[in-house]
């Protein structure tokens, strides 16, 4: 029986969405992208999906289920549709090591990148201590990803292969040249720099035609 498209529900500026429709992509899932604009995301009509009123939120006709939370998407998404594995692990502990590195990126990398989009373009005032300490913690959190792909020796968070762990950091990630405007150039080559591990993950990633798809969806509906 043919799968009927998943409604992912979301916005084009936010980069969680991204998240799940990279994931779709990988998966070679069908999918519907409707996008709100921010300001109804508190209204009713879509606080009856999501009742804390972000995004994303799915609506799969297939399980009749709705759900909003990123992190709790891409494990959803992973436990009904990658029957093959090809993008988790069943053994131990490389199936925690998934869940570790995906709740670090929920908790870590989001949070903080966030808060350097946010004090740096949307804030009423300009709170340069913020602007600095959000800035530091993006590095903190890259040097993190580093270290471990320097000691661990592979190519990848987990095991030997791609997984929804490396995938769950690629829309924050994408957005660095936003975040740092035209610092960018110059946080990119101190990156590359002191960061080679992460800087060469991160290429590899880049380079995956399903994230080269996605970059490109979501150009052409970012305004």
């Amino acid at each position: 029986m043919s799968l009927k498209p998943i409604l992912i529900h979301g916005h084009a500026g936010g980069p969680n969405p991204w998240k799940v429709v990279l994931l779709m992509k990988e998966l070679g899932l069908s999918y519907e992208h409707k996008l709100w604009d921010f300001a109804d995301l508190k209204k009713p009509e879509y606080e009856k999906l999501c009742v804390n009123g972000r995004t994303p939120t799915i609506e799969d006709p297939n399980t009749g289920i709705t759900l909003w939370e990123s992190g709790a998407i891409v494990e959803y998404l992973i436990e009904e549709y990658d029957k093959e594995n090809k993008f988790t692990y069943t053994s131990t502990p490389e199936k925690y090591l998934l869940k570790q590195w995906l709740h670090f990126q929920v908790s870590g990398q989001g949070p903080y990148f966030g808060q350097r989009v946010w004090f740096t373009n949307y804030h009423p005032e300009k709170i340069e201590s913020a602007v600095e300490r959000y800035g530091n913690e993006i590095k903190r959190v890259l040097t993190v990803l580093d270290k471990h792909l320097k000691e661990s020796g592979t190519q990848y968070l987990v095991g030997d292969k791609y997984t929804y762990a490396d995938l769950s950091f690629v829309p924050w990630n994408m957005l660095l040249p936003f975040i740092f405007g035209d610092k960018s150039d110059a946080f990119h080559a101190e990156i590359e720099k002191d960061l080679p591990s992460f800087w060469a993950w991160w290429q590899r990633i880049l380079n995956r035609p399903a994230t080269q798809e996605m970059k490109k969806e979501r150009e052409a509906n970012f305004h």
